[in-house]
């Protein structure tokens, strides 16, 4: 019998100014990836392992992540910008209101400004974490 595994929103892509990583890493898996740069392996097992754990996930760290934390500092140092699907109300042609998911980059303090009721009630799920090459090459 095959194991399969769930690797949806596992990935690092790279263009000239960004590194984009999918948020269903564990933090294990990030460290063991070789596709994810050396450098943000080195800030994750120096500055955020320290207040998380190996098994946890990027979107989970991410989802609730206090405003006040440490961590939001470094990412901001990086650059980060959080892909996120939010719910939100739209009028179609015929005047009803229609709930459907809509994609916004989220700079990280305006993610973790968002305390958890109202990520939960905005129906928030994390996709993806940009951080840009230059603020990774400056730490």
């Amino acid at each position: 019998m095959n194991k399969t595994m769930y690797e949806d929103y596992k990935y690092c892509m790279q263009d000239v100014s960004s590194v984009y990583i999918g948020t269903k890493y564990t933090f294990q898996e990030l460290l063991d990836d070789r596709t994810i740069p050396f450098k943000f392996q080195l800030l994750v097992e120096r500055y955020i392992l320290p207040e998380a754990d190996l098994r946890d996930s990027l979107e989970t760290q991410l989802y609730y992540l206090p405003e006040k934390s440490f961590l939001v500092r470094i990412y901001e140092q990086l650059k980060a910008k959080v892909k996120v699907n939010i719910i939100e109300e739209k009028k179609s042609l015929t005047g009803k209101v229609k709930k459907e998911y809509t994609t916004k980059v989220l700079p990280i303090r305006q993610l973790a400004a968002m305390t958890v009721e109202e990520k939960e009630q905005a129906g928030v799920v994390v996709q993806e974490l940009a951080i840009s090459k230059l603020a990774l090459m400056g730490f």
